[in-house]
C-alpha cells in the first residue's frame, strides 16, 4: 500500500460523500495503491450509515466505529493504528482540509522530507475560532515552552517510519500536533489553500478547548509546578520582609496591639496559595493515575472494508 489518508469523522453525514469523491480524485492520480480510512468518533447524526453506504461503493474505503466519542485526537491514532501505507496522509473531514492540496504535499515530501504539514493561509473561520484559537495556541505555547504555530494542525501527510514511531507512543493523553513534533525526523511546513466549512459547526466548544489545553499542559509540560515554586519563593519572601518590617515597628514602639488587617491578610493570602498548590498537583496526581490504569486509548466498535 503506497497511501493511506485518514479523516477522524464527527458530525460530519452531509460531507462525507463530497469529501471522498474530491479524496478519489486526486489521489488516484499520485497512485492506484491506496486507502481511505475514516474513523467515525460516535457522532449524533448518522456518519457511520453513510460510511457503511460509502464502503459498499468504493473498496478503497476502511471504516472504523469507536464505542464512544474518544475526541478527535483518539480517532487519529485509530487510524494511524490501522493504516498500511508508507505514506499516511490525516485531515480533518470538513472540507476544510481540501483534498486538492495532497498532491502538493506529496510532490513535497519527496524532496527528501518524512513529514510535511499544511500551513494554513487565509483561515475561513469563524470570528470565534479565530480568537479562541490564537488563545489557545499561545496560551499552549507558553504553558509548554515550545513554538506552536495556529495556522498549523493535523493535515499533512507522514513517512511510514514516523507513523511507527508516533503508534508507539502509547500515552493515555493524545495530541497529535505535539507528538509530531516531538519524533523529529526532517519536517517542512508548506502554505496550503484553506477551505470553507462544509456545512458542519465546529467540534471543539470553549469549554472542550480549555480542557484539550489543560490536557495537553499536564501531559507535556511540568511549567505550573514551576510556577507554584516561584510563586511560593515570591510569598514566603513577601512574608519575610513583612515580618521584619512589623518587629521593626515593634521595636520602636509603634505596634501596641497586633492588627487584625494583617493577620487576615496573610491567613488568605497563605490559604489560597496553598490551595492552588495542592490544586495543581492533584491535577498531575490524576493524571498519572489514569496512565497507571493501562487502559486502551480507544475502543472499536464496528469495522468495514478490507482490514
Amino acid at each position: 500500500m503506497h497511501l493511506s489518508i485518514i479523516s477522524p469523522v464527527y458530525q460530519a453525514e452531509t460531507v462525507l460523500e463530497e469529501l471522498i469523491d474530491r479524496i478519489r480524485q486526486v489521489v488516484s492520480e499520485i497512485s492506484e495503491s491506496y486507502e481511505i480510512i475514516l474513523v467515525e468518533d460516535a457522532s449524533r447524526d448518522n456518519s457511520w450509515i453513510k460510511i457503511e453506504e460509502l464502503a459498499q461503493i468504493y473498496p478503497e474505503i476502511r471504516g472504523i466505529k469507536l464505542s464512544r466519542n474518544f475526541g478527535q485526537h483518539y480517532a487519529i491514532t485509530a487510524g494511524l493504528d490501522a493504516a498500511k501505507g508508507e505514506w499516511v496522509i490525516v485531515m480533518d473531514c470538513d472540507l476544510q482540509d481540501r483534498p486538492e492540496e495532497i498532491p502538493k504535499l506529496y510532490s513535497e515530501a519527496q524532496k527528501g522530507f518524512d513529514v510535511v504539514l499544511a500551513k494554513r493561509e487565509n483561515r475561513k473561520d469563524g470570528f470565534f475560532k479565530r480568537v479562541s484559537s490564537k488563545v489557545f495556541y499561545r496560551t499552549l505555547a507558553w504553558l509548554t515552552g515550545s513554538e506552536q504555530d495556529e495556522s498549523i494542525a493535523n493535515f499533512g501527510i507522514y513517512h511510514r517510519k514516523v507513523v511507527n514511531e508516533i503508534i508507539g507512543m502509547r500515552e493515555s493523553i493524545r495530541y497529535f500536533p505535539t507528538m509530531v513534533k516531538w519524533v523529529g525526523f526532517r519536517q517542512t511546513a508548506i502554505p496550503v489553500v484553506h477551505g470553507e466549512n462544509g456545512k458542519r459547526a465546529s467540534a471543539y466548544s470553549l469549554k472542550k478547548l480549555f480542557n484539550l489545553a489543560l490536557d495537553i499542559m499536564l501531559a507535556y509540560s511540568d511549567k505550573p509546578i514551576r510556577l507554584t515554586v516561584k510563586l511560593g519563593f515570591l510569598v514566603a519572601l513577601t512574608g519575610f520582609i513583612f515580618a521584619i518590617y512589623t518587629l521593626y515597628r515593634f521595636i520602636h514602639g509603634d505596634i501596641i496591639v497586633a492588627g487584625y488587617a494583617s493577620l487576615i491578610i496573610s491567613i488568605w493570602m497563605l490559604t489560597g496559595f496553598l490551595l492552588i498548590t495542592l490544586g495543581m498537583v492533584g491535577l498531575y496526581i490524576g493524571k498519572t493515575f489514569e496512565g497507571v490504569k493501562e487502559r486502551p486509548i480507544y475502543i472499536v466498535e464496528k469495522r468495514i472494508g478490507k482490514q
